[in-house]
């Protein structure tokens, strides 16, 4: 039962790879290839979202009879665990999120300076040292989120 949360997503990105290929093939058109890898994004989200949830809700309603006999036996239990700590999971949530955004941002900021870096260059190979500085403070900021994530992710 396991497999089945690795099967799906690869086979829907598997899918979606071939019906944007055969889709480019037969039309020529890349915008529809896009289309069609954009809403199997969507979709393979929307798996990833809810697969969990209806998992989650299967093995409650399962055991909903079971844990009515032993609701002593967990209250027992629950007292003597550890604590859960609800920050751990916004840690982890922020780690991702400046991984995620930083790494967009210094996409963005490399796609605006190195095509301006390799015309500079074109007209003058000797800025060739002060146009690679330009494309490089746009690469430093995906850096920058990497170590501010580890940093977040150290704390936990």
């Amino acid at each position: 039962m396991e497999y089945i949360a690795l099967i799906i997503p690869a086979a829907i990105i598997a899918a979606s790879v071939y019906f944007s290929i055969r889709s480019f093939r037969k039309t020529g058109n890349a915008v529809k290839a896009v289309r069609v890898n954009l809403l199997t994004a969507v979709l393979l989200f929307a798996v990833c979202i809810i697969a969990p949830v209806t998992a989650n809700a299967a093995g409650i309603s399962d055991s909903s009879a079971e844990a009515a006999a032993t609701v002593q036996e967990t209250q027992e239990e629950e007292a003597e665990a550890v604590s859960y700590d609800p920050t751990k999971g916004l840690g982890m949530l922020g780690a991702a999120l400046v991984t995620g955004l930083s790494g967009i941002g210094g996409g963005i900021a490399v796609a605006a300076a190195a095509p301006a870096a390799i015309g500079a260059t074109s007209e003058d190979p000797k800025a060739f040292g002060k146009a690679l500085i330009f494309v490089a403070l746009g690469e430093s900021i995906a850096l920058y989120g990497l170590v501010i994530s580890i940093m977040i992710l150290g704390k936990y």
